[in-house]
């Protein structure tokens, strides 16, 4: 079944040294430290790798983020892959759920997540889908 899980979300991120072949290419490295609050009920810990180019408003970024938490009152942990692109100050997002990722009330998840940044706070939007409960013994399924 298709769900929707909303919420707003506190976000920091550490600068993180980069390896030494990364030196001179002009990214960013950072580690990603959130908290998850609404239909989510969760935190997140990844990393993040940047570029910001010379024309304002114009970046990009991939990061993995493993969240645990609770989601609509399900436990569990899952893996976001995040690869996103600013082109003069419109985005374009790709936040997926790593497949077969989930764990224990969240096995078997599948979707993908929006950010939106709005006077300094961040929300998401997370369409996914979960398999149906299990069954009790001696029902029909």
């Amino acid at each position: 079944m298709n769900q929707t899980a909303k919420g707003l979300f506190d976000v920091q991120l550490g600068p993180e040294a980069l390896s030494a072949v990364a030196q001179d290419t002009g990214f960013s490295r950072l580690s990603l430290d959130k908290t998850y609050h609404g239909d989510l009920s969760a935190t997140g810990q990844g990393e993040m790798l940047a570029f910001r180019s010379g024309t304002p408003g114009s970046a990009g970024y991939v990061a993995m983020e493993t969240v645990r938490g609770a989601l609509h009152g399900r436990n569990g942990t899952f893996v976001l892959q995040h690869s996103s692109t600013m082109t003069r100050g419109v985005p374009t997002q790709s936040i997926t759920v790593v497949p077969d990722s989930g764990t224990d009330a969240l096995t078997g998840l599948t979707g993908s997540l929006v950010i939106e940044i709005t006077e300094g706070k961040h929300a998401y939007d997370f369409r996914y889908a979960l398999p149906d409960e299990p069954t009790s013994a001696g029902e029909p399924t």
